[in-house]
């Protein structure tokens, strides 16, 4: 069964496996993984990691162009299936291409609607922050993204070429928080 988890350096291992599965260039979305970031040696993971845990922290800074987020790891027992991202508010650069929330499941884990599963979640997530609505976005020819976003509220507000190429742009309006 599969569980949301903070990061942590114990699926190191695991979260490399899958980095191959993606290939050497190729964007993690929702992982908050930078270019300067160290994941090979356990040293450098951990120290991702920790930085991971920080951007959640609102009373601490964040590195310049970053905003406050929160991540969450999609596992299943040892395994590392993916990762989703809550971004506490949004900047010019979030506003139009990157949104609120970003997801991506490893190649080998997809089919499975954890993404569905885990942006259900992290929804729940975005409310207690206060939030009232999300920005998602996504490529026009990700099916799967569409789908995901839409099964969970998402309504289409634009197609937009922005900075990053284009994106589509859906808003989900959130429910008052109750579990």
């Amino acid at each position: 069964m599969p569980e949301l988890v903070t990061p942590t350096t114990r699926l190191h291992a695991s979260w490399l496996d899958a980095q191959e599965e993606w290939g050497p260039d190729a964007h993690m979305d929702g992982a908050g993984l930078g270019s300067d970031d160290d994941v090979e040696s356990a040293e450098g993971f951990a120290a991702w990691v920790e930085k991971l845990h920080r951007q959640s922290d609102r009373t601490a800074p964040v590195e310049q162009g970053r905003v406050h987020a929160s991540y969450w790891w999609i596992a299943e027992g040892d395994t590392y299936l993916g990762a989703i991202d809550l971004r506490h508010h949004l900047n010019a650069f979030l506003l139009d291409a990157g949104g609120h929330i970003g997801y991506g499941v490893r190649p080998s884990a997809r089919g499975r609607g954890l993404a569905r599963w885990a942006l259900g979640e992290v929804l729940y997530e975005a409310r207690l922050l206060g939030l009232d609505r999300v920005l998602l976005t996504c490529d026009p020819d990700n099916i799967a993204s569409v789908r995901t976003i839409e099964a969970n509220g998402g309504v289409l507000e634009d197609l937009r070429e922005t900075l990053i190429g284009p994106k589509l742009r859906y808003w989900i309006e959130l429910l008052p928080a109750r579990r």
